[in-house]
């Protein structure tokens, strides 16, 4: 898929970010830690909100929407972790699977934390989900002892375990000490 494009959505794009991102609820629900219905009902203030908090990227072609992902700061029970990106919410349209879809947008995010100064990202995979895992690693993520139990935005757990995989943005190889 040569005529892929990766771009950030601004505020103007809540519209095309609400539509991907339920495309994405729809297809695949055990992906995400959120409903598909809940969803549906949030208002035009809160997906702007959602573009203001993070910076969500989309791949393209001339002829849709091929995937998403977000890239906001890591944070944990103390706050922001200092010079922590956090990249989350990958997804893929199944026929831009395999593509090298998720490569451009991980590859996006990773290349806006660097020019915003961050000296690491994260991305969170579920321990059982080898393929994400293999995924990250080929991307150059390493794995953490950081675990945490993956819940719902209302604080549900779900009874899965995510790994931290951490991907060094500079010199610093050093995995953080907080996530």
């Amino acid at each position: 898929m040569s005529d892929v494009m990766v771009r950030a959505l601004g505020e103007a794009d809540w519209e095309e970010f609400r539509g991907i991102r339920l495309q994405a609820l729809t297809e695949s629900p055990e992906a995400f830690a959120a409903k598909l219905s809940e969803e549906q009902g949030f208002d035009e203030d809160f997906w702007k909100l959602r573009l203001r908090r993070s910076t969500r990227f989309v791949a393209e072609s001339t002829e849709q929407l091929l995937g998403l992902v977000c890239l906001g700061r890591a944070h944990d029970d103390d706050g922001e972790v200092p010079g922590v990106g956090e990249i989350f919410g990958l997804w893929v349209a199944p026929d831009a699977r395999g593509s090298g879809v998720a490569t451009r947008l991980i590859k996006a995010g990773a290349e806006r934390a660097r020019e915003d100064g961050l000296s690491h990202v994260t991305f969170w995979v579920g321990t059982d989900n080898g393929k994400a895992v293999a995924f990250a690693s080929g991307m150059g993520f390493r794995p953490t002892d950081f675990r945490r139990p993956m819940r719902l935005p209302d604080g549900t757990e779900l009874g899965d375990t995510e790994i931290a995989m951490v991907l060094p943005l500079g010199d610093d190889r050093a995995a953080p000490t907080r996530l």
